[in-house]
């Protein structure tokens, strides 16, 4: 028998093979990261997973990955089976290794509500229930594209298990990109596949104004009653509880109940969980407990999908050239490029001509900023970083953990997610080839030292103002 730590080892080289041939990366870090070698013997190799869906989803989507692993690490003949970890000391073990014999999750202890005291609020019937779900944002019109096909098939998988895969999920992205339209699909699916359940939309604005006036009418109990009645909780924007404590505390004892009794919450911010300002640690710890995904700006490619989608929707007749043309010119969002889409209509309408490209250059160049000089980019940061600290750009693509190396990383980091619409992953791959939780970490740290180190400040300052000199 190999003792555990040399089953972890074995696993550890199995899990750089799949590193090595899995196409995304993303998929990676969501289902293998989590995993552990727990023992090894009789030729059956035990890992650790989170959860029992974990072992569904790996059987089912890589299962071939995983044997061509095993054979080529451990060797022809080795099982693999699963045990489902408890907590971090603990695990149950359970026979993993086919067919058939994947394991039930626990069932639901009914919650009984003992404030009975009838209100607005509260509603006895799921169907009595209006989830305020927009039903035109449904995942058959949300347009796929590399820029957000991770974050579209965790929402699925999300929507087809309820709190049995991600809990919380965790959608953040700027403005415009479609988190709202995702997690409306979210809800409409869930509401199509369990019609039972208490599925509720709400954006962070609403609830504190909920909130509030329950306090002002003494109907705080009522309040809160509602909501623990919830199973599916989705609540927009939610960085807008930020600075607001007692509508953070309410919120925290909300979620801790619903989160217990084995209900979903799903969340949407402008950033990221440890870019938040003014929440309280407790319910960002909460945030990061299940999965954290980012909603990119669209590419170009995915820009003219949108726009063609538009433009059969709205029955338009609109000729490529002029799709190319407001794809490659207009970046900030999906509400722009509808926009753009909208204002040619009016003008074409109004002015009774075809719509070309010379209207659209016009409408274009009124709408959105078309930058004339080029963007900054990660790399006229790293430049910058570079000369300033006198480090040689090359040193940060080393592996060496020398102070002021790691420091220029850092601020890189820092400068590149404050400055530039670059994801977190893309960001880590161009600086030092790090992953998206380093860059987020680098944030959170260069972030916290600007804070208390006046002189620090300044020097990153000094920094930013070079950015933007010729």
């Amino acid at each position: 028998m190999i003792e555990q730590n040399q089953a972890e080892v074995l696993w550890n080289r199995c899990l750089g093979f799949i590193k090595d041939n899995i196409n995304n990366a993303k998929a990676f870090e969501t289902w293998f990261e989590p995993t552990v070698g727990l023992k090894y013997e009789n030729k059956a190799l035990t890992i650790g997973i989170p959860s029992p869906f974990f072992y569904e989803f790996l059987e089912e989507h890589y299962v071939g990955l995983l044997r061509a692993a095993i054979y080529k690490e451990i060797g022809e003949g080795t099982e693999l089976m699963y045990s489902i970890l408890t907590d971090k000391t603990n695990h149950i073990t359970v026979d993993l290794r086919g067919g058939d014999r994947s394991p039930a999750l626990p069932k639901q202890k009914p919650i009984h509500d003992g404030n009975k005291t009838p209100n607005i609020l509260q509603e006895p019937r799921p169907q009595d229930l209006d989830p305020h779900l927009n039903p035109n944002y449904n995942f058959e019109n949300f347009i796929k594209g590399n820029s957000n096909e991770f974050s579209r098939a965790v929402a699925e998988t999300v929507a087809q298990n309820p709190a049995r895969t991600f809990n919380p999920l965790f959608i953040y992205g700027p403005s415009g990109v479609g988190k709202t339209h995702l997690i409306n699909a979210i809800g409409t699916r869930i509401k199509e596949l369990y019609p039972e359940k208490r599925v509720l939309y709400v954006s962070a604005h609403l609830f504190q104004v909920q909130y509030t006036d329950s306090v002002r009418t003494n109907r705080f109990n009522d309040f809160i009653g509602f909501y623990q009645t919830i199973d599916v909780l989705i609540i927009d924007d939610i960085q807008e509880f930020a600075g607001v404590t007692k509508t953070q505390n309410t919120f925290f004892h909300i979620f801790n109940h619903l989160h217990q009794t084995g209900k979903q919450l799903i969340l949407t911010s402008d950033r990221a969980p440890v870019m938040l300002q003014g929440m309280e640690e407790r319910l960002l710890t909460r945030f990061k407990w299940g999965l954290v995904a980012e909603l990119e700006k669209p590419d170009v490619e995915l820009r003219k999908n949108i726009l063609r989608n538009k433009i059969k929707h709205d029955g338009l007749k609109i000729p490529e050239s002029v799709i190319c043309y407001i794809a490659e010119n207009v970046n900030e969002s999906v509400r722009e490029l509808e926009g753009i889409v909208n204002s040619l209509l009016a003008y074409s309408i109004h002015l009774k001509r075809e719509i070309d490209l010379d209207l659209a250059q016009r409408i274009v160049r009124k709408a959105v900023r078309c930058a004339e000089s080029k963007p900054l980019t990660v790399d006229n940061i790293i430049e910058k970083v570079c000369e300033h600290y006198k480090v040689d750009r090359s040193s940060i693509f080393t592996k060496t953990r020398k102070r002021e190396v790691v420091q220029v990383r850092q601020v890189a980091m820092y400068l590149a997610k404050k400055h530039t619409e670059t994801s977190s992953s893309k960001i880590g791959q161009l600086i030092g080839n790090k992953d998206h939780a380093t860059v987020l970490h680098a944030y959170k740290i260069v972030k916290g030292q600007v804070d208390v180190d006046k002189a620090f400040k300044a020097e990153v300052e000094e920094i930013e103002s070079s950015l933007h000199t010729k």
